[in-house]
C-alpha cells in the first residue's frame, strides 16, 4: 500500500472542510440565522469557500497522472478498464450516499418545507445519478455538489484518452503536449464560457495543471515545465482574471515545490500527521454524506423552534461535527470495503 502523503492529505482536509462549510452557509434556516451572528464569516463562506473545489480539481489531475501515465501505454482494453475502474470507485459509494440522501430528505420534509430539500426522485432521475449523467440530462440533483462526481469521471476519462493517444510510440512527450494543448484551450476558451460547465473541457484547465504539475515535479526538465505552467497560467489570467484559476495555479505550483523539498520538507509530528491522514482519507466520504446531515440538522432546528443566532451557530457546529463523524463511519464501512472489492475484481 502506498504511504499517504501529508501535504496531499492536508490539502484534501482544507478543501473538503471549506466545501462543507460553504454548503452549510448556503442552505436552510440554520444558515440564515447564523448569518445574523457572524455576517462577515458566513458571507465569506458563501461567496468564496466554494472555490476550494479547485483544490480537488488540481489534486485529481495530479493523483490520476501517477497511475495513468504508465497504464495508458497499453491497448484500447487497458483504456476501457481504467475508466471503468474509476467509474466504480466513484459511483458505488456515491450511489449508497444518494440512497442516504433520499431517505434523509424524506425525513426532513416532515419537519421542514424548503426548496433545498429535494423531492422524492423518479426512476429516470435515479438512473441519471447512477450513470453520473444527472447534469448532462438536467436531472434535479439529489444532494449538494453531486455535479463534481460526474465531472471527475469525465476529466479522468479525458486525461486517460489524451495519454493513450499520445503514447502510441511508448514515449510520453506527445501525450504531455496533448494535455498541455487542451489545458490552454480550456483556460483561454472553454472555462470562459459558462455554457460548457456540464462538460469536462470547462474544468480541464485546472485538472491538467495538476497532471502537468505531477510530471514537472519528476521531470529532468522540471524548471522548464514549471516555467511553462506558470507562463500559461499567467497568460490566462491576464486575458481574463478568474480567482478560481489563480487558486488552481497556486495549488499546482505548491505541489511542485513541496515535491522538490522531499518528504523531509513536509513531515509533521505524528500527533498532527495522523489526524490529517484520517481527514484526508475521509474527504470523499465527507463530501458524499454531509448534505443528509445538513438537511436533518435544519429540520431538527426548525422543529425545535430555533430562532436565535446563537442557537443557529451551535446547530451549525454540531451538524458539521456530525458530518465528520458520519464520514469516518461511511469511509470505514462503505467506501473502503467497496474499494477492496473493486481491487479484488481487477486482480481477478
Amino acid at each position: 500500500m502506498q504511504a499517504r502523503q501529508t501535504h496531499i492529505d492536508a490539502l484534501k482536509c482544507i478543501g473538503s472542510q471549506l466545501i462543507v462549510l460553504h454548503h452549510f452557509s448556503a442552505y436552510g434556516p440554520v444558515a440564515d440565522a447564523a448569518a445574523l451572528a457572524a455576517p462577515a464569516l458566513m458571507g465569506w463562506l458563501y461567496d468564496y469557500a466554494r472555490m476550494a473545489v479547485q483544490i480537488f480539481l488540481v489534486l485529481g489531475g495530479y493523483l490520476a497522472m501517477q497511475g495513468l501515465l504508465p497504464a495508458m501505454r497499453g491497448d484500447t482494453a487497458q483504456l476501457g478498464r481504467a475508466v471503468l475502474l474509476r467509474y466504480l470507485r466513484l459511483a458505488l459509494p456515491f450511489c449508497v450516499a444518494i440512497v442516504l440522501a433520499v431517505a434523509s430528505a424524506a425525513v426532513a420534509r416532515q419537519g421542514l418545507h424548503a426548496d433545498f430539500i429535494p423531492a422524492a426522485p423518479g426512476w429516470g432521475q435515479a438512473l441519471a445519478h447512477l450513470l453520473l449523467l444527472h447534469d448532462v440530462v438536467d436531472a434535479e440533483a439529489l444532494s449538494a455538489g453531486v455535479w463534481y462526481v460526474a465531472i471527475d469521471l469525465q476529466l479522468y476519462a479525458l486525461l486517460a484518452l489524451l495519454l493513450w493517444l499520445g503514447q502510441r510510440g511508448a514515449r510520453p512527450a506527445a501525450a504531455l503536449w496533448l494535455v498541455a494543448g487542451l489545458m490552454l484551450a480550456s483556460l483561454l476558451h472553454f472555462n470562459r464560457d459558462a455554457g460548457w460547465d456540464d462538460w469536462a473541457p470547462y474544468f480541464f484547465g485546472s485538472y491538467a495543471l495538476g497532471a502537468l504539475a505531477w510530471w514537472a515535479a519528476r521531470s529532468p526538465h522540471a524548471l522548464r515545465w514549471l516555467g511553462l505552467l506558470a507562463a500559461l497560467g499567467v497568460l490566462a489570467l491576464l486575458l481574463d482574471w478568474r480567482t478560481r484559476i489563480a487558486l488552481a495555479l497556486g495549488v499546482a505550483l505548491l505541489l511542485i515545490t513541496l515535491h522538490w523539498r522531499g518528504p523531509a520538507g513536509h513531515t509533521l509530528p505524528a500527533a498532527f500527521a495522523r489526524p490529517l491522514h484520517a481527514l484526508g482519507r475521509t474527504s470523499y466520504a465527507l463530501f458524499l454524506v454531509h448534505f443528509p446531515v445538513l438537511m436533518l440538522g435544519n429540520a431538527l432546528y426548525a422543529r425545535l423552534g430555533g430562532s436565535q443566532p446563537g442557537e443557529a451557530v451551535v446547530a451549525l457546529v454540531l451538524s458539521v461535527l456530525a458530518s465528520v463523524a458520519l464520514a469516518f463511519v461511511f469511509e470505514r464501512r462503505i467506501e473502503a470495503p467497496l474499494g477492496r472489492w473493486i481491487s479484488s475484481r481487477r486482480r481477478a
